[in-house]
């Protein structure tokens, strides 16, 4: 409960900092400290970025970082068993689906912290059970020791606002992040709540204005 109530004051404090602001910022860290960088400077240029990935999807496809090569995407991390929170983020997330149903440039990646159990079928079956089509919402399975290290050194998606967790700990996180074109962290929000998930779908379509004007 500390912990939830914790991310929702962050999620506040967030959403706050970026009405105050022209752009949405940039993280580079587990605190979700904000930078505010001009989206087209050299600074921005250099900060952290998520690396180069490789996966595979629900189609049995690989799936890399051109995927995204562009596009706006918003990374989250489940597993298709998950009795708790997972069905309740994924309501959450089909409302971000619905709001960019017809735009290519925007993307979910839902990356399985169980890869050894969730195969290309039991994703495929997942996808069909949860009304998931198309391919602007992609399910990846892999590497599990790739995907904790991607999870942890570039979304910081275990760090739970400083509890940090061992390498054998599980990884388990309410946070959906917000990617832009260029696979910066330009936001951090509360799957589990449906204000914070509203403030997402909002700043997805500050950065689509703010690609535009650049």
């Amino acid at each position: 409960m500390k912990t939830l109530l914790s991310l929702l004051s962050l999620t506040s404090l967030l959403t706050l900092q970026a009405i105050a602001s022209d752009t949405l910022p940039f993280y580079q860290s587990a605190d979700f400290t904000p930078h505010w960088l001009t989206p087209d400077s050299k600074a921005a240029q250099q900060f952290h970025r998520i690396p180069a990935f490789r996966f595979t999807n629900q189609f049995g496809e690989t799936v890399t970082e051109a995927l995204v090569d562009g596009k706006i995407y918003v990374a989250n991390f489940f597993f298709t068993t998950c009795p708790g929170i997972c069905p309740a983020i994924r309501s959450k997330l089909v409302k971000v689906h619905e709001a960019f149903a017809q735009d290519t440039g925007v993307m979910i990646l839902s990356h399985s912290i169980r890869p050894q159990h969730d195969t290309v079928d039991i994703l495929q079956d997942y996808a069909k059970h949860n009304g998931i089509t198309g391919r602007q919402w992609q399910l990846l399975t892999g590497d599990r020791e790739r995907t904790y290290r991607l999870a942890r050194d570039a979304y910081f998606a275990n760090e739970d606002l400083g509890e940090v967790q061992s390498s054998d700990d599980f990884l388990h996180t309410e946070n959906l992040l917000l990617i832009d074109q260029h696979r910066h962290i330009r936001g951090v929000y509360n799957g589990l709540n449906a204000a914070s998930v509203q403030n997402l779908i909002d700043d997805i379509h500050r950065l689509k204005a703010e690609s535009s004007n650049l």
